[in-house]
């Protein structure tokens, strides 16, 4: 795969109509986690940890920052926040493919200078299934 354009990896939120860009977000990252199950016992060869394959939870992240691109984002943005409501969202990753499933705001930031816009920082984490659908 060559170098992708930053910009190019977009989130997105069902707004009742269907998925439309979040906001313009200057930096973004996606991680996506798996909780090991440790069934190492007395009997191990060597003494080496074993693992249960497919037994962990897993989980995705996503976390970033930037600036709404107009109030309607922000107000929908902020009212999931504040509802604790758990949202369908997309992550389009360039030349790879689109993470689509239901996420809940874990984190919502504002800063500002008093000579700059106001920045917000997102944080997301899963709560379900989610689909990867290749581009």
């Amino acid at each position: 795969m060559v170098a992708q354009k930053g910009r190019d990896l977009l989130l997105k939120i069902d707004n009742g109509t269907g998925f439309s860009t979040v906001a313009g977000l200057r930096s973004k990252r996606l991680s996506f986690n798996a909780a090991l199950v440790d069934v190492t016992d007395a009997e191990s060869v060597g003494r080496w940890r074993e693992l249960l394959g497919g037994a962990g939870v897993q989980r995705a992240a996503l976390s970033g920052s930037g600036i709404f691109k107009d109030q309607a984002s922000d107000a929908l943005v902020r009212s999931l926040f504040f509802g604790g409501a758990i949202a369908s969202w997309q992550i389009v990753i360039p030349d790879f493919g689109t993470v689509m499933g239901a996420f809940q705001i874990a984190a919502l930031e504002y800063s500002g200078a008093h000579d700059g816009e106001v920045l917000f920082e997102i944080g997301l984490e899963s709560a379900g299934a989610l689909t990867f659908e290749v581009l």
